[in-house]
């Protein structure tokens, strides 16, 4: 599968730097004064400096209505998602890891957990926020063929 590219919005490169290569372990790549990207499990994510487009809120939102991020969710297995959001799929035990680290590091949108038990599409997810309000969710299935099962 080739990899994907993302650019985002950041407030600050040096908090990028600390959240993306620091905290979630993304080796850094290329860079410039403006960006900087990161080796996102072997995708590459683009950090642009646009601090006038960053909602980098740090505020609860369980329900629908504005994310952390300034931006609307939708409900999904009763959470407010943030409808603007990007992140990975992980193997379980590498999933599981990711939680516990990040536990009391971030604050978390959407706590981890297993959503929609029983279906199809059960899977782990977790959601948090950058410093610069960008959502991310990483999320897990026990059965990776399950991924776009119905």
């Amino acid at each position: 599968m080739p990899p994907f590219h993302l650019a985002f919005p950041v407030h600050d490169l040096s908090a990028a730097r600390s959240f993306y290569g620091e905290l979630l372990g993304c080796p850094e790549g290329r860079s410039s004064p403006d960006w900087v990207d990161f080796d996102f499990h072997g995708h590459q994510i683009v950090a642009h400096l646009a601090p006038e487009l960053c909602g980098g809120g740090q505020t609860s939102s369980p329900e629908p209505g504005p994310s952390r991020s300034g931006g609307p969710t939708n409900k999904v297995d009763g959470k407010g998602v943030p409808v603007r959001h990007f992140g990975l799929v992980l193997d379980m035990e590498s999933w599981e890891a990711l939680a516990q680290h990040l536990e009391g590091k971030v604050d978390f949108v959407i706590e981890p957990y297993i959503r929609f038990k029983g279906q199809p599409g059960e899977q782990a997810t977790m959601f948090f926020t950058d410093p610069s309000g960008n959502a991310i969710e990483i999320k897990a299935f026990a059965d990776m063929s399950r991924l776009f099962a119905k």
